[in-house]
């Protein structure tokens, strides 16, 4: 990825957790929006990424193929002799196709943390915008679930830079070990904040259904809110 998408996304993360406090009526929706398309950009990208690798490693196996061929076809001694002089020639190809192989998982362990991304931001897009209209609430308890809201988006948006330091590797002397243990913290943050934000909702739910004083004010909670 480009440096300046990263510069991008770090003014974006300062301009969210630098904003003074919105009223209860106004969500960050903007900010996410940018957040949500670069995160599908990057979607986009490692899908594109993905179908070249995925194509060089068919050329690769049918590479592998022709020497395995060659080699069913030769006597054991010989072999032995043409497995010697052809060494440092085909090598190339397995550890190639290796390290396609491997780069592949690393783009799809990628891609699902993106797509995270963009359900984590579209599940507070539609739980807010619900909240905001649950007369439940007060609106001193709207500005405290924005407060909690704008702390877990704060945290996940820190997963895209780590997105970033990923895609920058490949291109980079980082090693297997160090660019999977970036992608494994990515994973289990983004899927923490998710967690966070799911079961904040549920509470917030849960507790506009306390506060219905009839069967048909539970009933009417229960519709607003798509529960069974």
């Amino acid at each position: 990825m480009k440096t300046k998408k990263k510069i991008m996304i770090c003014l974006l993360c300062c301009l969210l957790i630098s904003t003074p406090a919105r009223p209860a009526t106004v969500a960050a929706i903007p900010i996410l929006e940018i957040v949500k398309a670069v995160a599908k950009k990057v979607i986009k990208a490692i899908d594109l990424r993905i179908q070249k690798l995925q194509n060089k490693t068919i050329w690769l196996q049918n590479a592998q193929k022709k020497i395995e061929n060659v080699l069913s076809k030769l006597k054991l001694d010989e072999i032995s002799d043409w497995t010697q002089k052809q060494k440092e020639l085909y090598k190339n190809y397995y550890e190639e196709l290796a390290k396609v192989k491997s780069i592949i998982t690393y783009y799809q362990r990628i891609k699902d943390i993106s797509e995270k991304q963009v359900r984590l931001v579209d599940e507070y897009e539609r739980a807010w915008n619900l909240f905001q209209k649950d007369a439940h609430f007060k609106a001193s308890e709207l500005d405290y679930m924005q407060s909690v809201y704008s702390g877990i988006l704060d945290e996940s948006l820190k997963n895209i830079d780590q997105i970033f330091l990923v895609l920058d590797s490949f291109t980079t002397q980082m090693s297997d070990a160090k660019r999977l243990e970036i992608i494994n913290a990515a994973a289990d943050q983004i899927d923490a904040n998710y967690d966070d934000l799911t079961l904040f909702n549920r509470q917030n739910i849960l507790l506009s259904l306390q506060r219905a004083k009839t069967e048909h004010d539970v009933k009417s909670v229960k519709q607003f809110y798509g529960i069974p």
